[in-house]
């Protein structure tokens, strides 16, 4: 038991999202794996969950070394310099519903304050 743990940990966050849909599959064994990448991929199919494993593993690092808060602010910025507009940002932000009040507070004041206009 205590060798599964190790390799599931090795793999950090996308380990413990793959061993949950595994866990909830309905199957054992590589059905089991097999309909997990495949939910994970959703219409790209087991590649497809592969391929959002991998961003997992990024994104999750990206996370764990620089916060959520200073990774939102850049996504912001890097919007506003791609051209949209701060009423549009502020939309998307609003109707986005898997970020929590604080952080939808926080991006307003960030755009709010921030230096960059377009």
């Amino acid at each position: 038991m205590d060798k599964i743990v190790t390799e599931i940990a090795s793999f950090g966050v996308p380990g413990l999202i793959l061993m949950f849909l595994i866990a909830v599959s309905g199957y054992t064994g590589a059905a089991a794996i097999t309909t997990a990448l495949a939910t994970l991929g959703g219409p790209l199919g087991m590649l497809g969950g592969i391929g959002t494993l991998f961003l997992l593993t990024k994104i999750s690092k990206a996370l764990s070394t620089y916060g959520l808060d200073i990774l939102a602010k850049k996504v912001v910025n890097k919007i506003i310099e791609n051209g949209k507009s701060e009423k549009e940002i502020i939309k998307e932000i609003n109707d986005f519903p898997f970020i929590s009040q604080d952080l939808k507070n926080k991006l307003h004041n960030f755009l709010k304050y921030t230096k960059l206009r377009v």
